[in-house]
């Protein structure tokens, strides 16, 4: 018998992927509903800054006033402080701090000082980064906000803590005004809530449950406004000074601050529970709202230093509307992507020129901030 030899087949070679390569993590996608809220924000902080020239004899202007300067720097603080949750102290973000909001401060601080010098013909108004000019104030004190920010996350009550410096600073009148402190520590209480909230909490806020019920509370904070337009002096809400400004003991400021916080965060709420939480045509300007802000300055003080406002019927009832719907355009068309082209050299510089090697971790980056307790 012939044997015959089978030979096993030859194997196959497989060939093994090539290892991959770290790939850099997906951008995290933006949020409409915050963007919606930015910019609802912004406009709510033009139109009161145009207004103001408008409550001189206008008591339906000064209601609406009133009733927008009662909750809108709120807003702005929280929503600020929301979006600082993540701030740690890492390199990449003290450079995003100085690049986003210090080099602005000093370019727009020395710009608004310039303008001012030159429409009053004042050469020798005097220059100051401890005194910051109008609009400017905000970033001082989300600096400073910004900076303790892992103070704040640290602590286990850090709401309560911020509201006694606020309390502490509206019944000291000799705290003085240099970096705007008494509103950096009056507005600290919003920001710092705004640190310890989560994506949850809007959501309970945007049912319909609560819009309905922000609905009559709206209606009545507008009705007390004009009620008490005649003879409420507004300095109550712009936290500018202690009470003792407002012709009251100092000892006011006690009960005076935690009321005015709770009916700013009343009103805060209502107006959170109605932003849209969908793409509208405004939402990818909630980018640019530091453009906005930084930039409408300007043409908000010129209105006053060249009396644009001396004009009889912009004080009537569709004047009134026509100077709301010149706000509503111009804090829009600053906020859009031409302007934020032409001004990002300024407003969010890179300088990386200025800066070392970046050296944060991806990973500590993409992790949500947790707080115990």
């Amino acid at each position: 018998m012939v044997s015959q030899d089978v030979s096993a087949p030859a194997p196959v070679a497989v060939s093994e992927p090539p290892p991959r390569t770290p790939s850099k993590p997906p951008p995290a996608r933006r949020d409409p509903y915050f963007d919606n809220a930015k910019y609802l924000t912004i406009v709510l902080v033009a139109c009161a800054h145009a207004w103001q020239p408008l409550t001189y004899g206008g008591r339906a202007a000064t209601a609406a006033y009133l009733t927008v300067y009662a909750f809108h720097m709120p807003a702005f603080a929280l929503i600020s402080g929301y979006f600082s949750r993540s701030f740690d102290m890492a390199p990449g973000r003290v450079r995003r701090l100085l690049t986003g909001v210090v080099v602005p401060y000093l370019v727009f601080e020395c710009a608004y000082t310039l303008f001012y010098r030159w429409a009053q013909d004042d050469w020798k108004y005097p220059f100051s980064l401890l005194d910051p000019w109008y609009v400017m104030w905000f970033l001082v004190a989300l600096f400073i906000w910004r900076l303790t920010t892992p103070v704040w996350l640290a602590l286990r009550h850090p709401v309560p803590i911020a509201m006694g410096l606020a309390v502490f600073a509206s019944v000291s009148p000799d705290l003085g005004g240099d970096i705007s402190i008494q509103r950096t520590l009056q507005f600290l209480p919003f920001f710092v809530l705004g640190l310890t909230l989560r994506a949850e909490h809007f959501d309970r806020l945007r049912t319909w449950r609560v819009r309905l019920l922000a609905v009559p509370v709206g209606v009545a904070a507008c009705v007390a406004a004009y009620a008490v337009a005649p003879w409420f002096d507004a300095r109550w809400l712009l936290h500018k000074s202690s009470v003792t400004g407002q012709g009251v003991p100092n000892w006011v400021g006690l009960f005076s601050t935690p009321v005015l916080f709770c009916l700013a965060l009343a009103l805060t709420a209502c107006f959170l529970a109605w932003v849209p939480g969908r793409h509208l045509w405004f939402t990818a300007l909630g980018a640019g709202t530091m453009y906005g802000y930084l930039l409408h300055g300007f043409i908000i003080k010129s209105s006053r230093f060249f009396d644009w406002y001396d004009h009889p019927w912009l004080h009537s009832p569709l004047g009134e509307l026509a100077v709301t719907a010149a706000a509503v355009g111009l804090i829009t068309f600053l906020c859009s992507g031409p302007v934020r082209s032409v001004f990002r050299f300024v407003v969010e510089p890179r300088m990386s020129w200025a800066f070392g090697e970046q050296r944060d971790a991806p990973a500590k980056a993409a992790e949500p901030v947790r707080r115990e307790g």
